[in-house]
């Protein structure tokens, strides 16, 4: 049964008229006839018997006719169906996020201003092919071969409560507190991971007293006097609080790369392209305000 043998005989049952229906389907009559004894051929049942000058549908064609109209529906849904999934996906950006979630929510808020029409998708996960846009970090970045990629240095500081005893310091070295309290991301995060790395060079493993998936939560404990952390310079911005000191560490020297890398995955890439290029220039314009 061909696509072409559906179109011909559901005309011919809603009309119930060779000629009419050949005029709409702008066919030759005996073309639309042929097409319709091939059917009935091919299916070996009689679905139309003739009616005084005209014919009406068998058992057999009001059966076919129930079980192909809303088949052919479909199929005729598809080429919009298609062309909106199309469109979504131009006006879509998938970002994996595994560092920097402040800066890149923000920067996304300020975007959507001037592009409300375009949607994101954000996750945790670095999986290949889920993604346009990755913001990861490590502790040095080696630049892969053919990879299309935004990289800027970050320094990183310890937050401590303003009545922190050490608040009044300048720079301090990191093994002047092995013995605190420290609030920290969870264990998953990557930052995670390099400051444990800062601590291990000062000869020491951080008393985690507190920690969390949520960067603002891990802020707002510092600055309740629960215990000191490590603060990304430009990545979290200077704190919100009063209650929250910024130290700078002299030893070891504490930094991390940020990585931002675009994929080329779309056959229309543009909306990608744009804010790729509007997020590292955010990520600049936070560096060179810190």
């Amino acid at each position: 049964m061909e696509l072409n043998q559906i179109r011909c005989f559901l005309e011919v049952a809603r009309s119930q008229h060779v000629t009419k229906s050949a005029e709409k389907l702008h066919i030759a009559q005996p073309a639309l006839t042929q097409t319709i004894h091939r059917l009935e051929a091919e299916l070996g049942l009689p679905l139309f018997l003739a009616k005084g000058r005209g014919i009406v549908l068998t058992e057999y064609g009001r059966y076919l006719q129930e079980r192909l109209e809303p088949i052919l529906r479909e199929l005729d849904g598809v080429p919009e169906a298609m062309r909106k999934m199309a469109k979504l996906e131009r006006e879509t950006v998938r970002l994996s996020v595994r560092a920097a979630s402040t800066l890149t929510t923000e920067a996304i808020i300020e975007y959507k201003k001037a592009h409300a029409e375009l949607n994101f998708q954000v996750m945790q996960s670095g999986d290949e092919g889920l993604h346009d846009i990755d913001i990861t970090t490590k502790l040095f970045y080696r630049e892969a071969r053919g990879e299309d990629a935004y990289v800027c240095s970050e320094k990183i500081f310890l937050a401590l409560p303003r009545g922190h005893e050490l608040a009044s310091r300048g720079d301090i070295s990191l093994a002047e507190v092995a013995g605190e309290d420290f609030i920290s991301l969870m264990g998953s995060r990557p930052l995670r991971s390099i400051c444990d790395g800062f601590c291990a060079q000062a000869g020491f493993t951080p008393r985690i007293v507190f920690e969390s998936d949520s960067p603002a939560a891990v802020i707002n404990m510092i600055a309740a006097n629960m215990g000191i952390g490590f603060w990304p310079e430009f990545t979290w911005g200077r704190p919100n609080s009063d209650g929250v000191v910024l130290l700078g560490i002299e030893k070891p020297a504490c930094s991390r790369d940020i990585i931002i890398t675009r994929r080329h995955n779309k056959a229309d890439n543009g909306a990608v392209d744009d804010f790729y290029d509007f997020l590292c220039s955010r990520f600049e314009r936070a560096k060179g305000g810190c």
